[in-house]
């Protein structure tokens, strides 16, 4: 008798303003070569940064079980945010980005839980503030006043700042968001 069992797939969503570490976010994590859909930035983006993600970023990550989570980064333009419900739907967690070297991190939160609140009102979400790890006077107060917004909207998530180039990081994101889904999750 032959007994084998199948790896459990699972979908999460990155998500952020542009800028803030999607598609790196993905790229540090996969385990495959990334499918990237970046452009060169034609409107304001350019003034931030040469290329921008115009569809979705897509990658895979294997988990020592044998689990496989998709990745998948979204466009951070609010001109592609037709993608935003595509690319969440069935998805197990976000994980939403914020910029913490931004004029207006908390607008920012703002203005991506209300485009994310679908998903985040039927799974879970962590937020990771990054573009801060040289400043930890400017971590700490971002981390802070984004914790109590979140607490304001009564959403709970936790919120960590992470360098989205650090492997270590993005699997810290990963661990919490996945604990947060199911407590007796264990890594391996």
């Amino acid at each position: 008798i032959v007994i084998s069992f199948m790896a459990s797939v699972y979908k999460i969503v990155f998500a952020g303003p542009v800028g803030s570490g999607e598609t790196r976010a993905v790229k540090t994590l996969s385990d495959i070569d990334v499918v990237s859909t970046e452009a060169v930035a034609t409107d304001d983006v350019k003034n931030l940064k040469h290329q921008t993600t115009v569809a979705m970023d897509y990658g895979v990550m294997n988990l020592a079980n044998g689990d496989k989570v998709r990745l998948y980064g979204t466009p951070g333009q609010e001109r592609f945010d037709f993608m935003w419900d595509i690319l969440s739907e069935n998805a197990l967690g976000l994980v939403l980005l914020l910029d913490g070297s931004s004029p207006d991190p908390i607008g920012d939160l703002h203005a991506y839980v209300n485009a994310f609140k679908k998903i985040i009102d039927s799974t879970v979400v962590v937020v990771g503030i990054t573009h801060t790890e040289d400043n930890l006077d400017r971590d700490n107060a971002v981390r802070s006043a984004v914790s109590n917004a979140l607490k304001s909207l009564n959403l709970p998530a936790t919120v960590l700042s992470v360098d989205a180039r650090e492997r270590a990081d993005m699997v810290l994101v990963m661990k919490t968001l996945l604990y947060s889904i199911d407590p007796l999750y264990q890594s391996e």
